[in-house]
């Protein structure tokens, strides 16, 4: 085959791929500005040129997304300048931070490709008895504890997470329940998890899998009458990450599944890990003995982020994407949220559109801007007095009766009268009739407001345990 001289100075030309990526990069930022090009294109490094295709090794799937959703005609103008000719663009990102064993190729089209065969294909479409070992981990790389900020509100999950992902197979912690809000980060902690073990333990089978997807590989499990092949593969693996627990209810079948896998895993010393909107004994349509399993391990409460951590969330995911938030900012916004980390990253994201858009600071403006249409206003729930006790004991670590005992125990006194304080100011019953409620005299109610609204203006822990209880209320 004769090789014309056009196609001997591309070869040769080919060669200095890098700096020709290079030049290209030149080009894009020219186009989208510097501030912009920090953020999608600083960390996007070629690997590889061959059949016209350069490979670009991108940081995690979403800039697939993004490049693909946003970029490409801009990139594939920029290759063409540069090159001469027409291009096609490949990207290549690991699913597991700095482990190029489960690194993924996708070519522009957004078809994946496997690569040294360490990750199967979709659960659908290969049998379960022939599906490798090596397989998705489902594992999202950012998704790790060093990009989960800590605070006050969330200390003792996430340490319980870490010492579970440093140490996989203590009873005592298997499995390990994690319910809260929608938003507040469980996912995220979930993963980590599961990043963690994988990072110490490349050969760990690992499995992240919403239940919503564990009911759809369950039904066609179902209508291929493969549920024992079912069964024994997920019963193969190392740590089960399952989220979303609360999709579970009424579905009997899928229910039943996993009854055999969480015996297996459990007894064996494999890590469960389960995620939900309510702690085990709240959730309905589920058998007594799979919620009597749940609570086998430990059960722990991720709270919405207070104020300290919200500010800290913000600076934090700004940074990430090449923002410097002033601190009216920052403090405007934590103040305004209510706790959900995805409205934040989301008002992040639209901060620095509009400032690019733009070309202006963020300022307070923009801020307020940017939080049109993500935060909703809540509805003013109504506050009644059950409502109060039971979520001021659970503050104190208190059982409920212990509010209405005659005990004068200083933790079970304070509890009382920040009951009388909140009953006081967020319902219309009138100070006899909290007392009435609390077995206490119209004086003890009038005193203990009274003693609550003094120790506000000096003590800052009160005040934020206050704003905790408060959060939780409204």
């Amino acid at each position: 085959m004769t090789i014309t001289q056009t196609q001997t100075a591309n070869l040769i030309m080919d060669k200095d791929f890098k700096q020709k990526w290079d030049k290209c990069l030149e080009l894009i930022k020219d186009n989208i500005g510097a501030e912009r090009f920090e953020v999608w294109f600083s960390d996007t490094t070629p690997e590889s040129f061959k059949d016209d295709t350069i490979d670009l090794r991108v940081p995690s799937k979403y800039y697939v997304e993004i490049y693909e959703k946003d970029f490409i005609r801009l990139i594939r103008a920029a290759l063409k300048h540069v090159f001469g000719r027409d291009i096609d663009v490949a990207y290549r990102y690991s699913v597991v931070n700095k482990d190029k064993k489960s690194d993924v190729s996708i070519e522009g089209t957004g078809h994946a490709k496997i690569l040294n065969n360490k990750l199967v294909q979709s659960y659908e479409n290969v049998p379960i008895e022939r599906r490798e070992k090596n397989f998705d981990s489902q594992l999202v790389s950012n998704l790790t504890f060093e990009n989960y900020c800590v605070g006050d509100s969330n200390r003792l999950p996430v340490t319980i997470a870490e010492f579970i992902a440093n140490n996989p197979g203590q009873a005592e912690f298997n499995p390990f329940f994690l319910y809260g809000n929608v938003g507040v980060g469980k996912t995220h902690l979930a993963q980590a998890i599961g990043i963690r073990i994988k990072e110490k333990n490349p050969n760990a089978k690992v499995l992240y899998v919403p239940i919503k997807q564990f009911q759809t590989l369950y039904a066609n499990a179902t209508m291929k009458k493969e549920i024992p092949a079912f069964i024994n593969w997920f019963q193969q693996m190392d740590v089960l990450l399952f989220d979303d627990l609360q999709e579970l209810a009424h579905k009997t079948g899928t229910a039943e599944a996993l009854f055999p896998i969480f015996n297996h895993l459990q007894q064996n010393k494999k890590n469960l890990i389960f995620t939900c909107d309510r702690p085990p004994m709240e959730l309905d349509g589920i058998a007594d003995r799979l919620i009597d399993r749940f609570k086998w391990g430990v059960t722990e409460r991720l709270s919405n982020p207070d104020y300290e951590l919200r500010k800290k969330i913000l600076s934090f995911k700004a940074k990430k994407n090449g923002l410097n938030l002033p601190e009216e900012v920052v403090d405007i916004i934590a103040s305004t949220l209510n706790g959900s980390v995805r409205e934040m990253e989301q008002i992040v994201m639209r901060m620095l559109t509009r400032s690019i858009v733009k070309n202006a600071p963020i300022t307070v403006d923009l801020a307020q801007e940017a939080m049109v249409d993500v935060v909703k206003k809540p509805e003013k729930k109504v506050v009644n007095f059950d409502m109060i006790v039971e979520t001021t004991a659970e503050h104190f670590n208190l059982s409920p009766d212990a509010i209405f005992s005659r005990s004068r125990l200083r933790d079970i006194a304070d509890a009382r009268q920040v009951i009388m304080y909140l009953t006081h100011k967020h319902t219309n019953l009138s100070s006899p009739a909290i007392g009435h409620k609390l077995n206490r005299k119209h004086a003890t109610v009038l005193h203990g407001i009274g003693s609550i609204k003094d120790r506000l203006s000096y003590s800052k822990e009160l005040s934020e345990l206050i704003t905790s209880i408060e959060s939780e209320l409204l």
